[in-house]
């Protein structure tokens, strides 16, 4: 793979992320649906998906940058199959709205699958390993990178509100930290 192309998909991928992290993010917010400690887990994960992005793109892409992306997809993917088995007898109305059928926690089982995958792809293909440190990224990528780091900060800051300074409350209903009448 040519470093141009590298570029785009480690690019591509942080604004994958950052979608899947705004998506939750407007679940939050407009549906008023409060991410459990198991939801918060997985966005901690995908946020662990986008360090390799973020470096291969500061420093050039390395298989030690793919492989803390690997590890944070499998991490994500072992908490998202617990949530999905708690929920899985027939009955069980789930945790959160569906959409398209399926829960946030299934869908995001299924991108940690997928970005196990395509992780291992894109490590199998050699050439991008052997290239020169790339010049300064362009303007799209540090674009990605911020919106990342801005997605991060506001997820931080909502799970501050919500969970307060002790543990996360199991099935959360309110924000801790916010006074409610």
């Amino acid at each position: 793979m040519v470093p141009q192309a590298a570029m785009l998909l480690n690019v591509l991928s942080l604004y994958a992320v950052a979608l899947v992290l705004g998506l939750g993010f407007v679940f939050q917010l407009v549906w008023h649906e409060l991410p459990c400690p198991l939801c918060l887990l997985q966005r901690v994960a995908f946020l662990g998906l986008a360090i390799g992005p973020i470096l291969n793109i500061r420093h050039g892409p390395r298989p030690s940058h793919y492989a803390m992306s690997l590890l944070a997809a499998v991490v994500g993917m072992v908490v998202a199959v617990r949530q999905v088995l708690l929920h899985i007898l027939p009955g069980d109305p789930g945790y959160g709205s569906a959409v398209a059928g399926l829960h946030y926690y299934t869908w995001a089982m299924l991108f940690f699958v997928l970005a196990i995958v395509l992780i291992a792809l894109a490590l199998l293909l050699d050439r991008q390993f052997t290239s020169a440190m790339p010049p300064r990224p362009p303007a799209l990528a540090r674009l990605a990178v911020w919106l990342v780091i801005a997605v991060a900060a506001a997820n931080t800051g909502a799970t501050l509100l919500e969970c307060g300074f002790t543990w996360c409350p199991e099935d959360p209903v309110k924000y801790e930290l916010l006074i409610n009448r």
